[in-house]
């Protein structure tokens, strides 16, 4: 019995040995490909994964100026006053209805965006749509929230036109009910084009010879989109739901600073911005890190649900 549990220890040791020197035998070989990592990895560790120590103030008593772990240990104190403040359950509301309406007209834009190019026949005119629709993705956000703000103005374009048509004009930025509105279609205008991009990569890789088969068995164009495009970009589809799922509570902090005001505060503030007042402009840090803390772990409940879902439905996921 020794001499056997001896042999397992030497087995599973040798094992380990020859995995450690075939890691190392290809880190030595394509040690160029490899150094290349460094700086993202560097980049992960630092301003990823180093930050992650700073939640430990949402259950310490942080004082600016001291120590940047807090000074005392508190419990649960600051996640019991965002349970029992009503303006949390507001603001939580606000970005579960945005941010589920994001998702549910934003995401599938993109699809359809790929599909309607890929059916184009002039590559002309397909690399100027393409080039016209990625243009929006690499503008301030700045600019855009600027030229929103231009647009739907007292005096702007859109109520020009509204005026032609109704006789009156409509102030849409400081109207709650026109908020979402606004800022779901800023984000197709902006995404649309760039969002594209991997379901045309995916596209590129369906086997041409499916669609021949399906001509010669008398399938149309949109049979042959139902049964052999969809299916072929399906795993694409589905790894970035998954991703898109998981940022559900992340809402576009950036654009929704910058597009919102007292007004329209009812369907405008959601939980990035009620963070940021409460942490940056009210110093309370260790609060506004509980909230963080809990849309963080609402967002891993979600990525690893949704993938779990994926698996067992469709047989495709992250992991």
């Amino acid at each position: 019995m020794q001499q056997i549990a001896r042999k397992s220890k030497a087995d599973v040791y040798v094992k380990k040995t020859s995995k450690t020197t075939i890691v190392l035998r290809a880190i030595k070989k394509d040690w160029q490909l490899y150094s290349l990592l460094v700086l993202p990895i560097l980049y992960l560790v630092i301003f990823k994964y180093g930050p992650m120590a700073g939640n430990i103030i949402a259950f310490r008593k942080f004082v600016p100026g001291g120590s940047i772990f807090g000074e005392q240990w508190v419990g649960l104190h600051y996640i019991k006053m965002f349970i029992a403040d009503p303006t949390f359950y507001k603001v939580f509301k606000n970005t579960l209805i945005l941010s589920t309406l994001t998702l549910i007209i934003t995401f599938p834009a993109p699809i359809i965006f790929a599909l309607l190019l890929n059916e184009l026949k002039s590559m002309k005119f397909k690399r100027f749509v393409q080039t016209a629709s990625y243009l929006p993705h690499f503008f301030s956000i700045v600019i855009v929230s600027g030229m929103i703000l231009e647009l739907v103005a007292v005096n702007g374009s859109i109520n020009n036109i509204v005026e032609f048509f109704t006789g009156n004009r409509i102030s849409f930025i400081q109207k709650p009910e026109w908020f979402r509105t606004i800022y779901i279609g800023s984000e197709i205008w902006q995404g649309l084009g760039w969002g594209a991009i991997l379901y045309l990569a995916a596209l590129t890789g369906i086997n041409n010879e499916l669609y021949e088969a399906a001509k010669i068995d008398g399938a149309n164009r949109w049979k042959q989109t139902i049964h052999i495009t969809i299916p072929g970009i399906l795993p694409t589809i589905i790894t970035l739901l998954i991703l898109n799922i998981g940022n559900l509570l992340a809402v576009g902090f950036e654009k929704i600073l910058l597009l919102y005001n007292p007004l329209n505060y009812k369907t405008s503030d959601v939980i990035a911005t009620y963070v940021y007042r409460v942490g940056l402009e009210s110093s309370n840090f260790s609060y506004a890190t509980a909230i963080g803390l809990f849309e963080g772990i609402i967002g891993l409940i979600l990525v690893f649900s949704a993938n779990y879902i994926s698996r067992r439905l469709t047989d495709s996921s992250l992991w």
